[in-house]
């Protein structure tokens, strides 16, 4: 493993299904277990699963200037979340390009807490929150679990009174197995599930008591691996690895749109002013690439950097691939050509280990309406 400066309460868990604890963020991650990632796929699909993806960074803003920092780091109008709601968001350079995506929750009235994962979030803050009355605290003693799935809800119901009338991007403050804990609903894998935000002490208790309990339901752990076969089906982006840092232009910095990347539904309608606006206004319409989805005639997965080509030339490359043995399809996240980004194109995947016809597909593949992990009851 990578030397990491991040304290995972879950290391020795970790290592005792098989995971070496490569580093992500700083942190020990269990990236991998012994056992099948399609058998942890399914169980998120159809029952639930339990992750550890505590290497998501955790800052925390106080102060009554709070809300004008994160106002301007941000994306989204940060007038129209109340306390109890959160918020999904992007962050920009001065040329108008996607830095870090995260999420903001309001704790209280003049109390926040943003999620972000390797980009450049936490540096942000602090730039903007100089001279300013805003406390920055970077919470590394915070853990976070997160349990996905349709069965999800019914194991914590068990526990925690209120839990089905949690809305989609709410959380609430409660306890669980007697630790205080944030119950956030929000996730990375497209299915109706929670994160359990839980401090480093208490961390091994719940997991423990989760794993235990919840295997007469089906709920296993699962590895953060398993999250990319899940994000590729429900369009969810995860940075750096669908960037132009993974995959740069030609003689150009490394960078790109929201108009490029399918975000820009992540600026709040008619807000001005925040870091980059003029800049991301100014690239509508100027993308180089699309971000979409492709289905590919093949019994297994494509691979990361496959490139995918039409008419005689390359057109495009794999960021993320996918395979299903739910639904038996091979699916895959692309940065491609403008035009070619239309359900229904003819393409090919050209790799080291496969060759194959495919076909443009719009995203997300699973559940296009969101139901799954909006529904309420």
């Amino acid at each position: 493993m990578a030397l990491s400066w991040r304290f995972s309460a879950l290391a020795e868990r970790h290592r005792a299904l098989g995971s070496k604890l490569e580093d992500w963020s700083g942190m020990g991650t269990a990236w991998t277990y012994e056992k099948d990632i399609y058998e942890e796929h399914i169980a998120i699909r159809t029952k639930a699963g339990l992750m550890d993806v505590s290497g998501l960074k955790k800052v925390h803003l106080t102060g009554p200037h709070a809300i004008a920092v994160l106002d301007y780091i941000t994306t989204r109008d940060m007038t129209k979340i109340y306390p109890g709601r959160s918020v999904y968001a992007a962050m920009l350079n001065d040329r108008g390009h996607f830095t870090e995506d995260c999420i903001v929750y309001r704790t209280a009235p003049n109390s926040w807490m943003l999620v972000h994962g390797s980009g450049s979030g936490h540096e942000e803050i602090v730039r903007q929150a100089m001279g300013r009355n805003c406390a920055v605290l970077f919470d590394d003693d915070l853990h976070d679990l997160s349990l996905q799935g349709p069965l999800s809800v019914d194991y914590l119901a068990k526990y925690v009174p209120g839990i089905r009338d949690l809305k989609y991007f709410h959380h609430m403050q409660t306890t669980l197995f007697g630790a205080p804990v944030m119950i956030s609903r929000t996730g990375y894998t497209g299915e109706r599930g929670y994160e359990l935000f839980v401090r480093g002490q208490d961390t091994p208790m719940v997991w423990d008591r989760i794993v235990e309990e919840g295997k007469e339901m089906g709920i296993i752990p699962c590895c953060f691996s398993v999250l990319d076969m899940l994000r590729v089906e429900s369009y969810l982006l995860f940075y750096p690895y669908d960037n132009s840092q993974m995959y740069p232009f030609a003689d150009e910095q490394p960078g790109d749109s929201l108009w490029e990347l399918g975000l820009d539904f992540t600026v709040s309608p008619g807000k001005t002013g925040f870091r980059g606006a003029e800049e991301h206004a100014r690239l509508k319409g100027k993308e180089r690439f699309k971000i979409f989805g492709l289905l590919i005639d093949a019994d297994g997965p494509a691979d990361l950097g496959d490139e995918v080509w039409a008419d005689g030339k390359k057109v495009g490359v794999i960021t993320c691939p996918s395979y299903s043995k739910l639904t038996n399809r091979s699916m895959a996240i692309m940065r491609v050509d403008v035009d070619k980004a239309k359900p229904g194109t003819p393409l090919e995947v050209r790799g080291k280990s496969l060759g194959a016809t495919a076909t443009a597909h719009a995203l997300p593949f699973d559940d296009p309406e969101k139901k799954k992990r909006t529904a309420q009851g």
